[in-house]
């Protein structure tokens, strides 16, 4: 499997290509939450899957992320769309630098799941962390959206064994509502998949794409929300 540290630090402008063949979410989180005109932070925020399709339409944004590379590449983004209402900083989930009640929503795409791993020790005492920092920021009418890994390959739902006890303290614990849906990579060509998959999701999903002629990769993601 590949190293997605490594990833995130040195090879952020392949990360944000591959994410790029996947539609936008703004949908998804503005049917939950309506974004206009809000205060926004976007929690492992990456190369701005998130922060660079919400920008436009909220009254401030704020990217956070604990690899400077990832953040630049969205930065350079929102510079390039023109945008003024953003601001990004290096940040852990569990000690987030801004004040109390500071933000109308918070979103997190795919990143929770690092500190919420059952292979990660302390990993309980992680997502305690997050969320008491998410619910410290938050306003009172504030929402939370989570969106994490369902299953990559695979067109009905699939989380993999080691988030499931996350997923389940989610829900049973802190009292999240959730769906899931499609974000499926729709990639140029086949060879493209085939480079692309085995960059971030390693060879035996890389093997299934050549082997299934896949140049659409099917992928289930879990939306999570929380409203104070």
């Amino acid at each position: 499997m590949p190293n997605h540290e490594e990833i995130y630090s040195n090879q952020a402008e392949t990360y944000d290509l591959l994410i790029s063949k996947q539609e936008s979410l703004y949908e998804t989180i503005n049917t939950i939450k309506r974004v206009e005109g809000l205060d926004i932070l976007d929690i492992g925020a990456g190369s701005g899957r998130l922060t660079c399709v919400l920008a436009p339409k909220v009254k401030s944004i704020l990217a956070l992320d604990q690899s400077e590379a990832m953040l630049q590449v969205t930065a350079n983004k929102l510079q390039k769309a023109g945008l003024h209402n953003w601001r990004t900083q290096v940040a852990d989930h569990r000690k987030l630098p801004v004040e109390d009640n500071s933000a109308d929503l918070i979103v997190s795409g795919w990143s929770i799941c690092y500190l919420g791993s059952s292979n990660v020790e302390n990993w309980k005492e992680n997502i305690h962390q997050v969320m008491m920092e998410i619910k410290r920021v938050l306003r009172p009418g504030g929402t939370a959206i989570i969106i994490e890994n369902f299953g990559t390959g695979s067109e009905t739902p699939n989380p993999p064994n080691f988030l499931s006890e996350y997923y389940s303290l989610l829900e049973t614990v802190y009292g999240c509502s959730h769906k899931w849906i499609r974000t499926d990579y729709t990639f140029e060509n086949l060879g493209e998949a085939e480079r692309l998959t085995r960059f971030f999701f390693g060879d035996i999903l890389a093997e299934k794409v050549v082997k299934e002629k896949l140049a659409k990769l099917p992928e289930c993601a879990v939306v999570w929300w929380l409203n104070l």
